[in-house]
């Protein structure tokens, strides 16, 4: 079997010829760190510089640390709304075809992570852009759900103290190390979380140069999966479609006040719903230019992203980038302001002068203090 997962995620059913292993499928929601439960996990070397992976020959013995280590790891990239939701092309992945073998009991979890750790490296050997590193594969459960995780972990270099005898005693050095892996707070460059129930992946990425072209090589050829994006990458399509329309129908001192509008519409519907619906956005951005609202929804539709779609990001950072109106001005002062404040007429003024210039009106303050 896979791993060693609890009796109740699974049932078991007879047909006429075979037994057969089905898992159930349930909902993962509102998931926390705690939620996580490490069953197995297994750690592979894949340094280039040694000329072959080094394959662990047995399952990693780890206790509660390293737990919460892992534990950080998966649950940032899960929470992260720079994952992509993929599935397998089932009849191109070998990863899948191991993966579903191991489910059905034809492979265990050690032989499946020593085929993965094998395929990364001869990818990365081959592709002297991709960074080397450590994979980390483990089984784990979300309550009572099995998942998997391909966690790559690349190597920083960071400076460590070495002690070493001497004739006059101990000679403390600091020598650099190229092997460090990312602490719990880094975010790692490219992982993937399996459900094992139906296979869907959650992913995260980064491009790098393979025979002269950026490519995702994690999804087209380590997975061999679809991809579609992610939250985050569908909102900076949307904040730049609209800026683009802007751009090109709007004059200069318009452009800068629709801008902020159009951060304050996106900041409002992240407030208040919790999520932005593109024909919301469009309707309040836009108004009664119909003409530029048809141009906005030709821009997205390029992207895949279709007019009626709602983008949800989960990640508290991602909606704090609308928190304040970041402006800096031609004369090299920068103003930054809590949208609260933006949106209160008591506040703040914008004021367009008759020569084109543009003022600024901070009113009602009590007191200043230099930082």
């Amino acid at each position: 079997m896979l791993c060693d997962t609890d009796t109740a995620v699974f049932m078991i059913y007879e047909s006429s010829e075979h037994i057969h292993i089905r898992i159930k499928r349930k909902m993962v929601l509102n998931m926390t760190k705690g939620d996580i439960y490490i069953k197995d996990t297994v750690v592979h070397i894949l340094d280039s510089s040694v000329g072959m992976p080094v394959l662990s020959d047995s399952l990693l013995q780890f206790g509660s640390d390293f737990a919460d280590f892992l534990k950080e790891h998966i649950f940032r990239v899960m929470t992260s709304d720079d994952i992509k939701k993929c599935e397998f092309i089932k009849e191109e992945s070998d990863v899948y075809e191991k993966l579903s073998k191991a489910i059905e009991g034809e492979y265990d979890f050690l032989m499946f992570s020593r085929f993965v750790a094998e395929k990364l490296y001869e990818i990365l050997n081959a592709n002297i852009e991709i960074p080397a590193a450590d994979l980390v594969v483990a089984c784990f459960e979300i309550n009572q759900i099995p998942h998997m995780a391909l966690l790559k972990m690349n190597y920083k270099e960071s400076y460590m103290h070495q002690t070493m005898p001497a004739e006059e005693g101990n000679v403390n050095s600091i020598i650099k190390y190229r092997a460090i892996l990312p602490g719990e707070t880094q975010k790692l460059s490219e992982a993937a979380i399996i459900r094992l129930d139906d296979f869907t992946i959650k992913l995260i990425e980064k491009k790098y140069d393979i025979n002269g072209k950026k490519e995702n090589y994690f999804s087209k050829i380590f997975l061999n999966c679809t991809t579609h994006l992610s939250q985050k990458a569908k909102l900076s399509i949307i904040e730049k479609a609209v800026e683009s329309v802007q751009k090109e129908f709007l004059n200069e001192s318009e452009q800068f006040e629709e801008k902020m509008k159009a951060k304050s519409v996106i900041h409002k519907e992240l407030e208040e719903q919790g999520e932005i619906s593109i024909p919301e956005v469009a309707s309040k951005v836009f108004e009664a230019k119909a003409d530029l609202r048809e141009k906005f929804k030709e821009k997205i539709e390029k992207y895949n992203i279709k007019e009626d779609e709602t983008i949800k990001p989960v990640n508290e950072n991602t909606k704090k980038k609308f928190s304040k109106q970041q402006l800096m001005t031609d004369t090299g002062i920068e103003i930054k302001i809590p949208m609260e404040q933006y949106n209160s007429t008591d506040s703040i003024e914008f004021i367009t002068n008759e020569d084109g210039t543009i003022s600024v009106l901070i009113k009602n303050i009590g007191k200043i203090t230099s930082k």
